[in-house]
């Protein structure tokens, strides 16, 4: 749900014994057949990005992983945050010159992997590494935190599996898109970066100012909107006890306040269609004051899943029928 959810909590699952084992040996045996080979396993930065099929998972995915990690790009022409984000990846894993191979899957075309990764919104990213899956996050992100989640992957891959990624042959050229300039810095990237730091520290309120200040400027900046709602939800949740609130919404279903703090904990528990149905339920048996509380905030929630979000679609046609 949240794009700063980009830990590399999960990657203790990827540290048996037998598996890194198993992994550092394949690697060890790829590089030294590239070297009998006269080093023939060069590639060019081209070929750091590749789309990738259904057909084409096993062999270009899955055993690719025992030799580089494949940070994998689930995406779909019409979602906008793909837009962003896909062309940010795609530069990056050029920059990182091998330490792993980026993997663009589209969603619309390849429904049975989109159901084998459990995705429920895009962008959705995860990583393959020795044949082992885990996700990196969901969402639009600051590039500061992208970077950060890379440089955990690719240590990870190392130290654990022996994974020293690809040889680059820099003269076999670049893909179109990293061959683009980049673009100059946007006048609040620095407000953007303090804002996810602060996140990142715990310091919610710093969070929720700096958003703030970037709004003030630019009512409409995208992600800046989505940063304050979501740091103002981890806000709201902070420090309460869950189980006094699910008790207090059970006893008083009518109760506006109470749907509404419920709500938010399952949506950072990530349960978002319970969020979403909770509030439409509440909003069906409320009028007036009370009701326009819940909309507001039901919306502000569909701020923080990303419009995107089939979850969010759906509930807006849920929550039209409710009012009217």
């Amino acid at each position: 749900m949240q794009p700063r959810n980009m830990s590399m909590s999960g990657v203790v699952d990827l540290g048996a014994v037998k598996a890194a084992q198993e992994a550092k040996a394949k690697a060890e045996q790829a590089r030294a057949e590239a070297a009998r080979q006269g080093g023939g396993g060069a590639v060019g930065p081209s070929a750091l990005v590749i789309d990738v099929d259904e057909a084409g998972f096993e062999s270009e995915v899955l055993q690719r992983s025992a030799e580089v990690p494949v940070v994998i790009d689930f995406w779909a022409e019409w979602c906008e945050p793909c837009k962003q984000l896909g062309p940010l990846l795609e530069r990056l894993a050029v920059e990182y010159n091998g330490r792993f191979l980026l993997a663009k899957i589209d969603v619309d075309a390849n429904q049975m992997l989109m159901q084998q990764f459990g995705i429920q919104g895009i962008p959705a990213v995860f990583a393959v590494v020795a044949g082992q899956a885990l996700p990196l996050f969901q969402g639009a992100a600051p590039e500061a935190q992208i970077r950060q989640t890379l440089d955990q992957l690719v240590q990870v891959a190392e130290e654990r599996f022996g994974l020293t990624g690809l040889t680059i042959d820099a003269d076999a050229g670049a893909p179109e898109s990293a061959a683009q300039p980049q673009a100059p810095a946007g006048p609040y990237d620095a407000v953007l970066e303090a804002a996810a730091r602060a996140l990142d520290s715990g310091d919610l309120g710093g969070a929720v100012q700096a958003y703030k200040n970037v709004l003030t400027e630019d009512p409409g900046h995208p992600e800046a909107k989505l940063g304050l709602a979501q740091a103002e939800l981890l806000q709201r949740v902070q420090g309460v006890d869950p189980q006094a609130v699910r008790r207090d919404a059970a006893d008083r279903p009518a109760d506006p306040a109470a749907q509404i703090a419920a709500a938010d904990l399952d949506l950072v528990g990530g349960h978002v269609e319970d969020a979403f149905g909770r509030l439409v339920d509440a909003v069906r048996r409320t009028a007036g004051d009370d009701r326009e509380a819940l909309r507001l905030r039901l919306l502000e929630l569909f701020e923080v899943v990303g419009a995107d979000d089939p979850r969010v679609a759906a509930a807006r046609r849920t929550l039209a029928r409710a009012l009217f």
